[in-house]
């Protein structure tokens, strides 16, 4: 059986002993830098101002949810009231 090393393949060359990337003026990285910058910026307004969301789908949601609460309020409020107050008798000592 062989055994291969090969963890140097892997690495970035820039991560070799003895390899130094050659130094680029910073003020050639400026202009190209905002540029970038500049380009980042408007393609992320563009993506957000595309994204209107599914207004009409949680409008509905809440609504039903709404009516939900409003009809089992209205057939078992005493149960529900019940309910609550022996949940929250033991935390405040049977004074509610």
């Amino acid at each position: 059986m062989t055994i291969h090393r090969t963890h140097h393949l892997h690495r970035p060359r820039s991560l070799h002993a003895g390899h130094r990337r050659p130094a680029a003026p910073v003020a050639a990285l400026i202009p190209r830098g905002r540029e970038r910058l500049r380009r980042l910026g408007w393609a992320l307004h563009a993506r957000l101002a595309a994204d209107r969301g599914d207004v009409p789908g949680w409008v509905l949601i809440t609504l039903m949810t709404a009516g939900i609460v409003v009809a089992l309020w209205a057939v078992a409020s005493e149960q529900i009231v019940q309910i609550f107050t022996n949940a929250m008798a033991p935390f405040l000592n049977g004074s509610l």
